[in-house]
């Protein structure tokens, strides 16, 4: 069980990453093709994602990934140093980690065991090593977690956007509350208490635990195991089964986005609940202006409403935006 407990300060001070990292992308998703979890969601994108991976020549490239990031309770830290929106600002960081941090890491990783020998080069801070780690990294990002991008940030933009709206409505209680309704998480007070693989409380010591996304994070949450570290909290995102299915375009253009355009027909498809317009930006990778101008055609042919919600304002599908998708319009 982990056990998170916020005085007030820290309570105050807790706040969301904007969307998923790319590199804990990266490190959950070598998780899941190492294991069978949650089968029903993400088999489908296992099988898509190994064939890829063969017809790329990168299966003994990831192999070595896996060598360093195994499906266990410990993997290095290293490889998530967080905070950084894009792949490359992550990666230069990742390739400049100290030889002295690759070495403890690698070291703990193993447990006193032998090394293998491309990890033990990485550990001694090989140059070629790191330029390798980098290199694999990346090509892995764009076989197994790119193509993916669009699921992953429309998961990402509607988990916002429903907490954000718990922030809005019940202040940083009403925001930590609402992660307890993810399977066996409870929030009591101003504690949080999720499933773990031991026993491990995160001492904030008034720092500030930033929440984070996590698209192939299933049920259990992941933080970073050095404690003087700036605390993070990986959370998991769900996606239903048949996300990949969904995802994908439709050979024929659907009735709706021959009506009101195809830009048009994704945003309203989005609202199943309430986003904000950054959040439905952010899922359909366009400028916030050009979210604002499709939510205003939207709204006065009556498809969705707005409200305002304190410094948002939350969009919603309305009973003739559904008949439109659902084809039910003559």
């Amino acid at each position: 069980m982990l056990r998170v407990d916020f005085s007030g300060r820290e309570l105050a001070r807790l706040r969301m990453a904007r969307s998923v990292d790319p590199l804990w992308e990266i490190a959950l998703s070598l998780h899941m093709l190492q294991t069978r979890q949650a089968a029903l969601v993400f088999d489908p994108w296992r099988r898509e994602v190994h064939g890829a991976l063969e017809r790329s020549g990168l299966t003994a490239a990831v192999r070595g990934l896996m060598l360093l990031c195994p499906p266990a309770a410990y993997f290095p830290d290293f490889l998530t140093p967080g905070g950084e929106p894009d792949l490359d600002t992550g990666l230069e960081k990742v390739m400049s980690t100290p030889r002295q941090r690759l070495a403890a890491e690698l070291s703990r990783l193993y447990a006193g065991a032998p090394l293998p020998s491309g990890v033990r080069r990485l550990a001694e801070g090989s140059p070629e090593a790191l330029r390798w780690l980098g290199t694999a990294l990346r090509r892995y990002y764009t076989v197994a977690v790119e193509p993916y991008l669009p699921a992953i940030r429309t998961e990402a933009a509607a988990d916002r956007s429903e907490r954000a709206e718990a922030a809005l409505t019940g202040g940083a209680e009403g925001l930590l509350a609402s992660y307890g309704v993810l399977p066996e998480w409870r929030c009591e007070g101003t504690a949080l208490r999720a499933p773990y693989p031991m026993d491990r409380e995160i001492r904030l010591d008034g720092r500030t635990l930033t929440l984070v996304p996590g698209f192939f994070c299933v049920r259990a949450p992941l933080a970073l195991a050095d404690d003087e570290l700036p605390p993070v909290l990986v959370h998991p995102l769900s996606p239903a089964p048949g996300w990949l299915e969904r995802s994908r375009p439709s050979e024929s253009t659907p009735p709706a986005a021959q009506l009101i355009g195809t830009s048009r027909a994704q945003l309203l498809g989005l609202l199943d609940r309430p986003m904000t317009t950054t959040g439905l930006a952010a899922a359909l990778d366009l400028a916030p202006s050009t979210t604002s101008r499709h939510t205003s055609v939207l709204r006065e042919a009556g498809l969705l409403t707005s409200r305002r919600s304190g410094l948002c304002v939350l969009h919603r599908r309305t009973p003739l935006g559904e008949a439109l998708l659902e084809g039910a319009l003559r």
